[in-house]
C-alpha cells in the first residue's frame, strides 16, 4: 500500500497533507526546539516542521525505503531514517515535539509505538497526532468504503472505519492516556484538497495507494469499473475541478517530568 511512488500518494491522501500537518503542529505547541516526524512518508509534515524550525532542527522517520527517500530530497537538512515507530532509531528524550500524521491506526502495535514517541520526548516535551476520522467527515474515503459495499458487501471488514483502531476521539484519547502522557486533549481539524476532474482523483486508487486503493485493484476489471463509476456518482463530480473536506481528529498530549 505504501511502497508505490511517492508522487501517487501525493494524489491521493497527500493532497490534505500540507493543511492537516499545518493544524496538527499549530494543536501540538510547535514554535520552538526539535522535533521528530514519526511515520513522515513523503514529507508533508515534515515540510511544514521545517518552515517553523529549520532542517537542522527536524528529524523524520519511515518504514518505506520509497517514502523515506522522497522525504529526504524534499527537505534538504533533515535527518531522515528508515525505521518503525514501535523501535524508534533514536535516542531517549531527544526531541522537544514528536508528531505523527495519519500513522497511529496502520502502527503493528499502536500503543507501542505511542510510549516509542514518548520516550524520545524530553519531559514536559509534546507528543501529537493526526488521524482521519473514518466513519464520518473524510468524505473521499468514506463515500468509497459506502460504495465499495453497497457494491461488495463483503467488503465491510476491509472499510477503514471498522479496520482501523484508534480513529476516534475516545479511543485515540485513551491511547495517549494510556502511554503515560497528561494533559491529553482531543481536538478535530477540517482540511480540504483540490482536484482537476475525477480521474484526477481515481488515478492513486487505480495504482494501489493505501487501503482503499488496494481494495480496488483486487477486483476484477469489471468491478472495478462498476465501483468507479458508482463512486464517481455518489460524489456528484465529473470533469471539472472540485474540492473535497476530510475532518481528522488530533490527539495532544505532554510528557511529565521523570
Amino acid at each position: 500500500m505504501f511502497r508505490t511512488p511517492a508522487e501517487a500518494y501525493d494524489r491521493h491522501v497527500g493532497r490534505y497533507g500540507a493543511a492537516l500537518a499545518r493544524d496538527l503542529i499549530a494543536a501540538a505547541g510547535v514554535e520552538s526546539g526539535r522535533a521528530l516526524d514519526v511515520g513522515c512518508g513523503p514529507g508533508a509534515l515534515t515540510g511544514e516542521l521545517v518552515t517553523v524550525l529549520g532542517a537542522a532542527n527536524v528529524s523524520a522517520v519511515d518504514p518505506s525505503p520509497p517514502f523515506a527517500e522522497a522525504c529526504a530530497l524534499r527537505n534538504p537538512g533533515v535527518e531522515v531514517q528508515v525505521g518503525v515507530a514501535e523501535a524508534l532509531p533514536l535516542a531517549d528524550a531527544s526531541f522537544d515535539h514528536v508528531l505523527s500524521q495519519l500513522v497511529v491506526n496502520f502502527l503493528r502495535d499502536a500503543p507501542a509505538g505511542v510510549r516509542e514517541m514518548r520516550r524520545v520526548t524530553r519531559p514536559g516535551g509534546s507528543v501529537a497526532a493526526a488521524v482521519w476520522d473514518y466513519g464520518g467527515e473524510m468524505v473521499l474515503l468514506r463515500t468509497f468504503w459506502d460504495t465499495a459495499v453497497a457494491l461488495d458487501p463483503a467488503a465491510a471488514d476491509r472499510d477503514e472505519a471498522r479496520s482501523m483502531a484508534y480513529s476516534t476521539p475516545g479511543e485515540l484519547g485513551e491511547l495517549w492516556r494510556a502511554a503515560g502522557l497528561e494533559d491529553v486533549r482531543v481536538t478535530s481539524a477540517v482540511v480540504a484538497a483540490d482536484y482537476e476532474s475525477f480521474e484526477d482523483l481515481w488515478y492513486p486508487l487505480e495504482v494501489g495507494v493505501g487501503p482503499a486503493g488496494a481494495y480496488a485493484v483486487s477486483l476484477g476489471p469489471d468491478q472495478r469499473a462498476a465501483l468507479k463509476e458508482e463512486f464517481r456518482a455518489r460524489l456528484g463530480v465529473d470533469d471539472r475541478p472540485f474540492s473535497l473536506t476530510a475532518r481528522a481528529w488530533i490527539s495532544r498530549g505532554t510528557d511529565p517530568s521523570r
